[in-house]
């Protein structure tokens, strides 16, 4: 039987406390002197009212709810739900990282602004890119500020280009990002392999075109094998590349993006580097550019000057400020302590055991979903519902299914090029026996779906909330609380 938790304003009760205030060191003064009259309640502010057990058994309840990559299994596509280890946490509330003000003086500060210079040296070696900016707090966040610092270098050429190129199976982030940096988005194909159709591409290459987003390996989880030819094509219409690092997880050590081509590039600390990621941050969206892009980089740039660092504001063609001070620090603090720990055979090794994941996961579940492009795949794949979908329950269904049996759902319907998607990314810090747990449930759900499709279709069946009705909801919302709502 389903136990149903009470809301806080079931449980109070006129008269109960959970804390206690000093003593008045003041005069007792009235609200009517404090206050003027318009800005006093007319009606009393309506509160629950809880003893101090009851307060922390709520919320202690509450957070046994949350899933995440310390309670279990997190194959959310594209997302790198890696585990984090609690060493960057440590490192991290060190009182010399977490107690810096930005304010400070620069001969104060200057371990902090060592570790900035020093997490760019490894990010450069990483990527193929010769200077790197850690202003941006977000992968989206690091996306405009590249296509912002491509849009200054045309300009800085006499160059109004006025279009960036997106293929079909690009992250939403990119159109999007493309739209608000001012240009116009066209779309390129994939060709029958799940690659960039290369012929449409050179198609649609002109002087217009600002830069060419891509991630490699795409989000089909397959590397781009003509990147090069793509590369060249584009730079020889004065365009540049721009790399999309969500996926970077699967080539670490293997492979860089600066010498496939690309101009620009931009990483997600808080998923390729083991910080913790999700519920909207904090994040941290660096991007390295190539020599030529450097003047444009927002200011300031940490530099080394003999034994010192120093903060270089002399940039007179840069975009400016991104974001207040140097961007997320605590962020790039777990980063440097993930690659220090990790070192550059521990990432090559990390890449290589990510891709070893995926296959093997791969391999098992395309006995029983469809694979639409069944090739080797780097860090992730994409299944297809379609053939569930037919028996009456399909992605969507799928995934609400997976809550029942404790796992956090892959990503679905993504990329849209896939009818019912199922994106799933197991990462390299999942050893076989997690593997083989998921997948016997993938292969359970599409038993029962073959048996009773009714039964998939109205799960989750043991959450605390089961299924919503996701239209109404959309369209119907309720924000806000009433006591009437207990009537």
């Amino acid at each position: 039987m389903k136990k149903v938790k009470k809301l806080l304003f079931e449980m109070g009760r006129p008269g109960r406390k959970g804390y206690s205030l000093p003593q008045l060191d003041v005069p007792d003064r009235s609200v009517d002197e404090l206050l003027p009259a318009k800005m006093q309640r007319k009606i009393p502010l309506d509160m629950p009212e809880l003893s101090e057990g009851e307060v922390i058994r709520h919320y202690t309840e509450l957070s046994t709810r949350n899933h995440g990559v310390d309670s279990g299994f997190y194959p959310l596509g594209s997302c790198t739900m890696k585990y984090n280890p609690k060493v960057n946490e440590e490192v991290a509330g060190m009182p010399g990282f977490a107690l810096v003000h930005p304010l400070q003086d620069q001969s104060t500060i200057q371990g902090a602004l060592e570790l900035l210079y020093k997490t760019e040296e490894e990010l450069k070696e990483v990527t193929g890119m010769d200077r790197l900016t850690f202003q941006p707090v977000a992968g989206a966040h690091g996306e405009l500020t590249g296509l912002m610092v491509i849009q200054a270098y045309h300009r800085a050429k006499g160059e109004e280009r006025t279009k960036v190129l997106v293929p079909d199976s690009a992250h939403g982030t990119n159109p999007a990002t493309a739209t608000m940096a001012g240009y116009d988005v066209v779309q390129i194909p994939s060709n029958e392999q799940g690659l960039v159709d290369v012929k449409a591409l050179k198609e649609a290459l002109d002087e217009k075109v600002a830069a060419l987003m891509l991630t490699n390996p795409n989000t089909l989880g397959l590397f781009e094998e003509e990147i090069l030819e793509i590369s060249k094509a584009v730079h020889e219409v004065g365009g540049l590349l721009y790399y999309d690092g969500a996926n970077l997880n699967a080539i670490m050590g293997h492979a860089r993006p600066g010498d496939m081509g690309f101009d620009v590039v931009h990483l997600n600390l808080h998923k390729t580097f083991a910080t913790p990621h999700g519920s909207g941050g904090p994040g941290s969206g660096p991007i390295g550019v190539k020599e030529k892009l450097t003047p444009f980089l927002p200011v300031p740039l940490v530099e080394k000057d003999g034994a010192d660092y120093y903060l270089n504001y002399e940039l007179p063609q840069s975009i400016g400020k991104v974001h207040g001070f140097y961007g997320n620090f605590g962020v790039v603090v777990k980063a440097y302590t993930y690659l220090r720990m990790m070192g550059k055979e521990g990432l090559k090794q990390a890449s290589a055991d990510a891709v070893l994941n995926a296959n093997y996961l791969m391999e098992r579940l395309k006995k029983t979903y469809y694979l639409p492009y069944d090739r080797v795949c780097k860090h992730e794949f994409v299944l297809s519902a379609r053939e569930q979908k037919k028996k009456g329950a399909g992605a969507g269904d799928i995934a609400k299914a997976l809550l029942d049996y404790g796992y956090h759902p892959p990503t679905v319907y993504f990329p849209l090029i896939v009818e019912d998607a199922l994106m799933v990314e197991p990462t390299e810090t999942e050893g076989k026996e997690t593997l083989d747990g998921f997948a016997s449930t993938m292969e359970e759900i599409a038993e029962a779906i073959n048996k009773d499709p009714e039964k998939i279709k109205s799960a989750p069946h043991t959450t605390v909330v089961g299924r919503l009705n996701e239209v109404k909801a959309a369209r119907e919302p309720r924000l806000r609380w009433k006591r009437d709502d207990l009537k």
